[in-house]
């Protein structure tokens, strides 16, 4: 089946020039193919849209009638190609961007007001999600994803490291004692981030692979993070999250990192994603090189 589009150039440029073979040179297509066009596009209309003579070619009245309307159908096309262009070459338009709620909150909401005043034409819709987001299904543009990535249909580009660590209060230690070995953790109240495969509920993993774990219990569990950094920092107990999340809590004093026998297990990273399908607009690419440039050596 000949393309409709092609069709209606043919016939628009027939139209303008007089003849088949003009149009065809126009086209950059032989006159057998454009002659094809022509037949094909006057069959799926069901009439003449030409006059064809010996010296000329005219239009009938269906064919004023119609070019009227494919002149205007290619000129919309031509603009669509244009507006789609530019949102490829140019840092413009909506960027749907989708973030962890705590790393969101501390890391990438402060430092939209500069990317948007870097990039005038940009606007920014930021989603907040614990649970997995689907880019494609939902509609997002980009995502942030902390810890390994297991989608082959992304590509993601890594922002930063993401090392954890294991703190407390000091009025919890001083009441409790401070651990030192990862065995000690089954002694004390370790409060489980429901989310997390590294360090949940009821088991706790070490060492830089992540083979080395530890049984724990507690009696709070959440699946936000800052929500257990506030019991953590009121004393209810030990917590084991990215350093992120605690970067402030442990400056300011309100928590204490434990130096354990064995290391923490670093998160594989922060990475900003797209889909692999498409190829990423000028927003998608400019949001992503920003945001690499901010993390360089942050995060850790």
């Amino acid at each position: 089946m000949l393309d409709r589009v092609t069709g209606m150039q043919v016939f628009v440029r027939v139209a303008a020039l007089g003849s088949l073979s003009a149009a065809a040179r126009a086209l950059g297509m032989s006159q057998t193919m454009a002659t094809k066009h022509m037949a094909a596009l006057e069959d799926r209309l069901g009439t003449k849209l030409l006059h064809r003579t010996t010296r000329r070619l005219s239009l009938t009245e269906a064919g004023r009638n119609y070019l009227e309307a494919a002149e205007r159908i290619l000129s919309e096309i031509d603009e669509a190609d244009s507006r789609a262009a530019i949102s490829v070459a140019e840092v413009r338009g909506q960027l749907r961007l989708n973030a962890p709620v705590s790393f969101g909150i501390r890391e990438i909401a402060p430092l939209l007001p500069d990317l948007c005043a870097r990039h005038r034409g940009l606007t920014i819709d930021l989603g907040l999600n614990d649970r997995y987001v689907d880019l494609v299904e939902e509609g997002w543009d980009l995502v942030i994803r902390i810890g390994s990535l297991t989608s082959s249909s992304l590509v993601a580009r890594r922002l930063a490291p993401c090392p954890t660590v294991v703190c407390a209060s000091r009025a919890y230690l001083d009441q409790h004692g401070r651990p030192k070995t990862i065995a000690a953790l089954k002694e004390h109240n370790c409060l489980g981030y429901t989310l997390s495969r590294d360090a949940g509920v009821g088991r706790w993993q070490f060492g830089r692979d992540g083979k080395v774990s530890v049984a724990v219990t507690g009696n709070l569990k959440a699946n936000n993070g800052d929500a257990l950094v506030a019991a953590a920092v009121a004393g209810h107990g030990i917590i084991y999250q990215p350093a992120f999340l605690v970067a402030r809590e442990l400056a300011d004093g309100n928590l204490v990192p434990l130096k354990l026998d064995h290391p923490t297990r670093e998160l594989d990273g922060i990475y900003a994603a797209y889909p692999s399908d498409r190829r990423p607009p000028a927003k998608v690419r400019a949001t992503i090189d920003y945001l690499a440039e901010r993390f360089t050596g942050s995060c850790s």
